[in-house]
């Protein structure tokens, strides 16, 4: 899985970000070095920098110009700054997306493997597996013991938020918040009706009892 630098001077902010992506199979570094960030980089090599704007020595701005003098790293800035004007800098100073704070961790994690797929084509992940069930991600489909299915949007959604949280309860308005990014309005109701749709696929490829509801709190897997 592909190793991705965070620099995010608050340490909460960062220790979630880093729990979050190591869930979903990322490989993650920092560093408190602030004076010496870009060389902190470029010594771990990552495939991927999340970059915070305002931080303490060098901003991000002047990190990411430091950067491309040295490497096309792929660069997502993450920021609280979410001026036009921000956005802009960053771009032009060769970020590849820009991300503002606070995120909805599912996209996120979309943007992320869309920056990764378009770096490095061959090495972006498609493939999640957990508990005897494979997510092909690019194909929208679930394998499991007793052969394949294909998934909707919403369905394969719903499976990405839980993998991202594996092992965690997801309340049904998380869920419901990551089901809104499509074209498809999601209520309480639409998402029963494709919790139990999802729930008779996965049943029919051999991953009975997979999804479990944990009442009045939400699902996990």
């Amino acid at each position: 899985m592909a190793s991705i630098f965070i620099v995010e001077d608050d340490i909460q902010l960062r220790t979630e970000l880093i729990k979050l992506l190591e869930k979903y199979g990322y490989v993650c570094e920092s560093s408190d070095d602030f004076a010496h960030m870009p060389d902190s980089i470029l010594k771990a090599a990552p495939q991927l920098v999340l970059l915070d704007l305002n931080l303490p020595v060098y901003d991000g701005f002047y990190i990411c110009r430091e950067l491309r003098k040295k490497s096309a790293v792929p660069v997502i800035v993450v920021t609280s700054r979410d001026g036009d004007m921000d956005e802009l800098m960053s771009m032009n100073l060769g970020a590849d997306d820009f991300i503002a704070k606070p995120y909805n961790p599912q996209i996120l994690l979309a943007r992320i493997a869309a920056v990764l797929k378009r770096a490095y084509p061959e090495e972006a992940p498609s493939i999640v597996s957990y508990k005897g069930l494979e997510l092909d991600l690019a194909k929208s489909m679930a394998r499991g013991p007793l052969g394949e299915t294909e998934l909707t949007k919403n369905e394969l959604r719903i499976l990405t938020t839980l993998l991202a949280s594996r092992g965690q309860v997801v309340a049904r308005d998380e869920i419901m918040n990551a089901l809104w990014q499509s074209d498809e309005f999601v209520d309480d109701n639409t998402l029963t009706v494709n919790i139990n749709r999802l729930r008779r696929k996965l049943d029919a490829v051999g991953a009975a009892d997979y999804l479990a509801t944990k009442r009045g709190q939400g699902y996990l897997i």
